[in-house]
């Protein structure tokens, strides 16, 4: 052990009446991905602020730079990221290794399906357990070759080709199978058409506008939505403040929620109306939440969250919320704990194939 390490000791927690003040939570993981992929695409060098530097961001990182992207962070802790172009991405000289993160996974692999060389994948053993099946029917569909271990598992090989325009009606509303097929169609001439069922995050929709992109959204009355995107459109970079992740948020807000007489106030948290049905379920329980200056960033909703501690009560979480609050549901599990009455939450299938079963990681604890 050298002089500047310390060693490992025990952690210890102590329960508390209530808890104050005012925070910040780290980038949302979402758009770190996703300003990375588009800015390594854009021409010019786009300025990112914020950004989630976590084990799955750097994969995407790392990714973009072996597709021929030019990433650095600067000493202000600013990442610059300058573009080589739509259609201009280099053939990486070694395998791109997606660690634990499948969302780099599924929207890399949309992202070299137009690209005139195989591009090889593989992930964590944790990865290399989930399906990768949805987004690979719709990229051979228009027409890559995506060949893999049996049952569409990690490793596998992306055989890019010259992409055909499709209209593709999601089986399960996806917000990475989405994005997947969108980035496909940026370097397929013509539109590409995603229908999915029900609303998902549409990060990608909004930072594709961001920069420059031509793609329009409608919703029938039916409760879909269809996505189109013109294909062959270069990029333009774009600066990005990454906003607060409502993930690392939500357990803040839970823990002011939980505890009578807390106010805790979350600054800069990305907002998205897809994205914050946590917030409603702890209001809908009781909590005291408020939103303070609500504005638009980078295409993105962000405001401030105050929370205020109370009793909480259980309710029904409804299926069609699911999708705007899937990554928060075992911190959810925690406040209904902690409530009065039982909590009931439907339609969280997609929890059961996720990195772990977290239905059953959160029964057990």
């Amino acid at each position: 052990m050298t002089s500047n390490q310390t060693k490992a000791g025990p952690v210890s927690s102590h329960a508390c009446k209530a808890i104050a003040g005012k925070v910040t939570v780290p980038g949302d993981k979402s758009i770190s991905h996703r300003s990375l992929i588009l800015g390594g695409l854009a021409l010019g060098t786009t300025r990112v602020s914020g950004l989630l530097e976590g084990e799955d961001v750097l994969c995407t990182a790392e990714a973009m730079r072996k597709l021929g992207a030019q990433i650095d962070k600067k000493e202000n802790g600013e990442w610059h990221v300058t573009g080589v172009g739509v259609g201009s991405l280099s053939e990486p000289d070694a395998v791109l290794d997606m660690g634990n993160s499948g969302t780099a996974a599924r929207l890399l692999m949309g992202l070299v399906a137009s690209a005139p060389f195989n591009t090889f994948f593989c992930g964590d053993a944790s990865l290399h357990k989930r399906p990768m099946r949805r987004v690979s029917q719709p990229l051979e569909q228009m027409g890559a070759v995506v060949t893999s271990r049996s049952g569409d598992r990690f490793p596998l090989c992306v055989s890019g080709q010259n992409l055909m325009p499709i209209t593709y009606e999601l089986p399960v509303a996806s917000a990475q199978v989405k994005s997947c097929i969108l980035l496909a169609a940026l370097d397929t001439p013509g539109e590409t058409t995603v229908i999915e069922p029900k609303p998902t995050r549409d990060h990608t929709e909004n930072m594709l506008r961001h920069f420059g992109a031509e793609i329009s959204v409608t919703q029938p009355d039916d409760g879909s939505r269809t996505i189109c995107l013109q294909g062959q459109q270069e990029l333009k970079a774009a600066d990005i403040l990454v906003p607060g992740d409502p993930s690392s948020a939500a357990f803040l807000a839970v823990a002011a929620a939980i505890l009578p007489g807390s106010e805790v106030t979350i600054e800069n948290v990305g907002l998205n109306p897809l994205r914050d049905g946590l917030f409603e379920t702890l209001g809908q329980m009781g909590a005291d939440i408020s939103i303070n200056n609500l504005r638009d960033q980078g295409g993105e909703q962000v405001g401030d969250i105050r929370v205020r501690g109370g009793l909480l009560k259980g309710v029904v979480v409804p299926p069609e919320r699911a999708i705007s609050m899937i990554d928060e549901y075992p911190v959810l599990f925690v406040a209904a704990a902690f409530a009065h009455g039982t909590t009931t939450m439907l339609g969280l299938e997609e929890l059961r194939v996720k990195e772990s079963d977290r239905i059953a990681v959160m029964a057990e604890g």
